[in-house]
């Protein structure tokens, strides 16, 4: 059960609020819709109910707001869009990859692929699928963690009929076995074939509230549709005709050869069109919205129409037809015995029926009573508490009598027109709690996430494979021109490179670990960014370091092996000095993926995280070099063998030689280089990370 109070968005400089005062609620084992044309706030109110953009209001998910449920996605299924995921990723990769982010059993990727009917595709990319095998991988996504609440976006929209008809079958399967499902739509008749309630919005605001039975009664008009070459004749006949037995009428002419007859049957329309020899190729007995003028006219599906040239006949009678204004209509307000507007339970009210009801009665003179609903959330005063009231002022009409104009103060206040004179009030009503932006939930199973996130495409293979080749063919022109020190050969390093080419292919794989992840997010809907959480960053920096050293082994492994080929034993010899040559290689290795995660970490980009590996070398050495070489009078010559004379010990079964070796090759510029950057780069991520965390 969803329960939404006072929605509103924070002001966009001077334009009012994108969604002003929403409150509805959506009941379990139900299907409510949310209906609305462009622009009229649908997606602000979802994205302000999941927190993920700043305003005011609450909305409850089953009694609790969703920063206090432990596992969102657990508790709600949200599809905002198409689904967020790397193209290149497998079907079944990418449920995979999501199921250790959810902390669910791997075997619900296939229970889900079998669900929603494309096993088949388990295989096919995800920037190969089609509009509907995307709607059934995004339903895919959303019922994986098995929530209680569906919250969907448009999910229909582009989609084929049959499509359509399978996806509203799949929510109204989940709200039949007692969940909640809340969609929003356009299409007025979509709203009110797929829903048991609808809510209306319009320009931010809510103006309905109704059961899809009373929806469509009042919101939607039966209308014939006609097909005939003489569309334009068969109007002015229809019209003519209308005047002649004075009755209402309204024809629409859509363009091309069809019309929309409304308070018209196909009996009559055929009649007529028989007496005057007018060919009709199609009569049909159809459900339309509005007519012309509606607000969501322009919303169609498949066989709507495009409303052009309205022909309008109305009644002569003294009681005219009385047009409605579609989807922003409201009862009168009512008054109580002393003229002001009524805090209670509120009586009904009478209106003259209108001719575009459905559901009025035939007789004219028949008043209609209208019973008046309290909208959601709104607020309920006792006559001891503190309010304010507006006086009521004559207002002039055209029939020269005067209507009367009440409104309630506060927030929620109707909307009234007339001069208005306002009394001042001791207390408002308090206003809706402010929304925060909800953090982007981190993976529960967070190492797990992270190999399958690596692992799932080909890019990180493809990188390993052209690194090798680079450095193989690098290493058999060096041995060729000479003049290169043996280490230098094995690693394909010439003096002229800032970095191997290892170490360049080490810390693309490193920034790819999360320059990837923010291009193509996966752990949120709509939201753009991945978390920066500290066991996150752990599992990044783990998996990005196996990579690195992997690709360390075999590209030196790979130039040994190809110079001994060429060249033969004599180029393809271990250094006697092997293993500080091999600490400090891998060290080298694993401090630019290091810094390759943490740069993309920070700047949110791939490129930035190549860019600062490159940058350590480029830039950051002269600057150590000249401070330790500058020109002092006090110099520090000799710094590394006090350390390890202090810092050294004995220890047993030889452990010295390995911090040895690792001191060594910090002292070296490029190491302290490196160890710089990453201090300055881990400080950098921790800082943002405190900041995204304190907001």
């Amino acid at each position: 059960m969803i329960q939404a109070f006072g929605l509103t968005s924070n002001p966009r400089k001077e334009l009012p609020p994108a969604v002003d005062d929403v409150s509805f609620e959506a009941r379990a084992g139900r299907v409510t819709a949310l209906l609305g044309a462009p622009g009229a706030g649908k997606t602000t109110v979802l994205r302000l109910m999941l927190e993920l953009q700043q305003g005011r209001g609450i909305t409850h998910f089953r009694g609790r707001p969703l920063h206090r449920i432990a596992h969102p996605s657990r508790e709600v299924g949200v599809l905002l869009g198409d689904v967020p995921g790397h193209p290149a990723r497998s079907v079944r990769g990418h449920l995979r990859m999501l199921c250790a982010a959810a902390g669910v059993p791997v075997r619900r990727a296939d229970e889900m692929l079998e669900a929603v009917g494309i096993v088949s595709l388990r295989e096919e990319r995800l920037g190969a699928l089609s509009r509907g095998m995307d709607r059934r991988l995004g339903l895919a996504c959303v019922l994986l963690a098995d929530p209680h609440t569906l919250v969907l976006d448009d999910p229909a929209a582009g989609l084929s009929t049959g499509e359509s008809a399978w996806l509203h079958g799949m929510l109204r399967a989940h709200a039949a076995q007692g969940g909640t499902v809340l969609l929003t739509t356009a299409d007025p008749k979509e709203a009110a074939r797929v829903a048991d309630r609808v809510v209306t919005l319009e320009r931010g605001r809510l103006v309905a509230d109704q059961e899809a039975a009373e929806y469509a009664r009042t919101r939607l008009r039966p209308r014939v549709a006609v097909r005939s070459p003489h569309a334009a004749r068969l109007a002015v006949l229809l019209a003519k005709q209308a005047r002649t037995s004075q009755r209402s009428l309204e024809v629409v002419r859509e363009g091309g050869n069809r019309l929309s007859v409304y308070g018209g049957t196909c009996a009559e329309i055929g009649e007529i069109a028989f007496r005057h020899g007018i060919v009709v190729h199609q009569l049909a007995d159809e459900i339309g919205d509005m007519g012309p003028g509606a607000d969501f006219a322009h919303a169609t599906g498949p066989g709507e129409r495009i409303l052009a040239e309205p022909v309008r006949v109305t009644d002569t009678h003294e009681t005219a037809r009385t047009a409605l204004t579609p989807w922003s209509e409201e009862p009168p307000p009512p008054s109580g015995p002393s003229g002001h507007f009524a805090t209670g339970a509120q009586a009904p009210t009478t209106e003259p029926p209108s001719a575009l009801d459905p559901g009025s009665p035939s007789d004219a003179g028949e008043p209609v009573t209208r019973e008046p609903s309290l909208s959601f959330g709104q607020p309920q005063l006792s006559e001891a508490e503190p309010r304010t009231l507006l006086d009521l002022s004559p207002v002039g009409r055209s029939d020269g009598g005067s209507t009367s104009v009440t409104a309630l103060s506060g927030p929620r206040a109707p909307h009234a027109t007339g001069t208005l004179t306002a009394h001042t009030l001791d207390v408002l009503p308090p206003p809706p709690p402010p929304i925060s932006v909800r953090p982007a939930p981190s993976p529960l199973r967070p190492l797990r996430y992270e190999i399958r996130r690596a692992t799932g495409t080909g890019t990180g293979f493809l990188t390993g494979a052209v690194v090798i080749a680079v450095s193989v063919v690098t290493a058999v022109v060096l041995a060729r021109i000479g003049h290169t020190p043996q280490p230098r050969l094995l690693a394909a390093w010439p003096r002229e490179l800032p970095l191997p080419p290892a170490a360049l292919g080490a810390g693309l794989l490193g920034a790819l670990a999360s320059g990837d992840e923010f291009r193509h997010p996966a752990l949120a809907a709509d939201r753009g960014t991945v978390p920066r959480r500290l066991g996150l960053l752990a599992a990044k920096l783990l998996v990005s370091s196996t990579a690195a050293l992997v690709l360390a082994v075999l590209t030196v492994g790979c130039d040994a092996e190809v110079l001994y080929l060429v060249y033969g034993r004599q180029l393809a010899q271990v250094p006697a000095d092997w293993f500080p040559l091999m600490t400090s290689w891998f060290g080298l290795v694993v401090g630019c993926a290091w810094a390759g995660v943490l740069a993309g970490g920070v700047f949110r980009s791939t490129t930035a995280g190549l860019a600062a590996v490159a940058a350590v070398p480029l830039l950051v050495v002269p600057v150590v070099h000249r401070l330790v070489n500058g020109q002092s009078v006090r110099t520090a010559a000799g710094l590394p063998v006090r350390l390890r004379e202090t810092l050294l010990p004995r220890w047993p079964f030889g452990g010295e030689r390995h911090l040895e070796a690792a001191l060594e090759m910090m002292s070296q510029p490029v190491g302290g280089a490196l160890t710089l950057s990453l201090a300055v780069l881990l400080c950098a991520y921790l800082l943002t990370t405190l900041r995204g965390s304190f907001r």
